[in-house]
């Protein structure tokens, strides 16, 4: 393949372009989430969680995507969900949905892949997310906690706020959560963007579309598998994603590709090994990997 300055033009543009508005986009819907979690704590969400009815796995699919995104709070706060006794069914269906649903995913894929690919997108994860919660509480998943999870866990915060903090208003402290947040994906985001602008400029677009175009019926599959063990976050891979589906990956590859990295990664389910046994961590596993399947096979039939 014969490199040109062309090439180089088109990546710099991208990068460029794909580098401010995903910085304004993220700023933005951080201090958005931050300003309704000033409304809606985690110990409300606990409460409201805790109650064991039918409302309370759609409930947990929607509060799933305003919690906090950083990983050192996620299995902390799950622990306290089981503290609070929220019913295993209602916990689950949050695991699966908050980083699934997460206002920075949302946001990105509704200005990256449009209006509607979103909409299906966002009722695929939630949909299988409840199903999924409530179908593991009726055969009996619960036993699969380790005795340990109850135990309270050592605090640690994300934020590391000082007490002095305390003096300013709850808008600017919003705002040093929103910038604290927005350091720690930086090098994430850029470098999602600058990988998809590298194989929007100078990737064959023929080599693409042979290994996930639509035409190769295992592309979903292999792009769900891939999206695990590779951990790209979701702020790096949705425009990675773009690129790629701008050289020709089928967006059912894409979306299956964006749902197994978002849902599952090794990290997370290292940590999530803290909470649960062998048998609950691969259906965990299933579970997502289904629904990467699942939504990039539906969505190729239905578009």
């Amino acid at each position: 393949m014969k490199f040109t300055m062309e090439m180089l033009q088109d990546s710099l543009a991208m990068f460029a372009f794909l580098a401010v508005e995903l910085t304004l986009l993220f700023l933005l819907i951080s201090y958005l989430v931050g300003v309704l979690q000033e409304y809606i704590p985690p110990s409300k969400i606990q409460t409201i969680l805790s109650s064991k009815n039918g409302k309370g796995y759609v409930v947990a699919s929607l509060l799933g995507a305003i919690t906090p995104f950083c990983s050192c709070s996620t299995i902390p706060f799950l622990k306290g969900l089981l503290r609070a006794k929220a019913g295993f069914g209602t916990m689950m269906v949050f695991l699966f949905a908050s980083p699934l649903l997460n206002p920075i995913i949302i946001g990105l894929f509704a200005v990256t892949f449009g209006i509607g690919v979103t909409i299906f997108y966002f009722t695929v994860a939630m949909s299988v997310s409840i199903i999924s919660g409530y179908t593991l509480e009726k055969l009996g998943f619960e036993k699969y906690i380790k005795a340990e999870a109850y135990i309270d866990p050592v605090k640690k915060g994300c934020q590391g706020n000082s007490e002095s903090s305390v003096k300013d208003s709850k808008w600017k402290l919003i705002w040093l959560s929103t910038w604290n947040d927005f350091k720690k994906v930086l090098p994430y985001l850029m470098g999602g963007i600058a990988l998809g602008s590298v194989i929007y400029g100078f990737m064959p677009t023929e080599f693409v579309s042979a290994v996930a175009s639509e035409d190769n019926p295992f592309a979903v599959p292999i792009a769900a598998i891939i999206g695990i063990p590779l951990y790209i976050r979701a702020e790096a891979v949705i425009p990675l994603s773009a690129a790629l589906a701008a050289k020709g990956m089928s967006l059912g590859a894409v979306m299956a590709l964006i749902i197994g990295s978002a849902g599952a990664s090794l990290t997370e389910v290292i940590l999530l090994k803290s909470i649960f046994k062998n048998p609950m961590i691969l259906a965990f596993l299933t579970v997502i990997i289904g629904m990467a399947i699942t939504a990039g096979y539906l969505y190729t039939f239905i578009f």
